[in-house]
């Protein structure tokens, strides 16, 4: 069975609040990749249509800060899957009141989907519709054979 890319698309709204905040009166890296990896694990879900677990994080890449107040949107969605993992792409903005959204981070996360037993499972295929989605499926291909790379060198 295979699933469209739009199936397990997943957006999420939070406002950055004062527990939200690092010394310097921003947004907290480390909570923007909580909400990161919670999404991703919801995106995963959907896909898979069973738990998930996250394998390994990368391209973590912070543009631009967030503050108090701020809406933060992440938008989540498969790029990518193998056997039994998935890619998901997140990206994360800063929308004004206005509904304009300027990116401040973007990440690609490997999920891996697993069984009731905690064993990896494997996951639908993914039906690619767009010309953009092929252009990161082919993007997804690379990457894994980075990662693939990194574990070799035992990174």
């Amino acid at each position: 069975m295979e699933k469209a890319v739009s199936e397990s698309r997943t957006e999420q709204v939070y406002q950055v609040r004062p527990e939200h905040l690092n010394g310097a009166e921003r947004l907290f890296g480390g909570k923007l990749m909580e909400w990161i990896d919670e999404l991703a694990g919801l995106v995963g879900i959907r896909h898979a249509q069973k738990d998930v677990i996250t394998a390994s994080v990368d391209n973590l890449k912070f543009i631009r800060g967030a503050y108090l107040k701020d809406l933060i949107v992440l938008v989540g969605r498969v790029t990518f899957v193998g056997r039994t993992s998935m890619e998901v792409r997140v990206d994360t903005y800063v929308e004004g009141f206005d509904g304009v959204r300027k990116p401040i981070n973007r990440a690609y996360l490997t999920l891996v989907a697993v069984d009731t037993d905690g064993n990896p499972a494997e996951v639908p295929g993914l039906i690619i519709e767009t010309e953009a989605e092929k252009a990161e499926w082919e993007a997804g291909i690379k990457r894994r054979e980075m990662r693939k790379q990194r574990r070799m060198e035992g990174f």
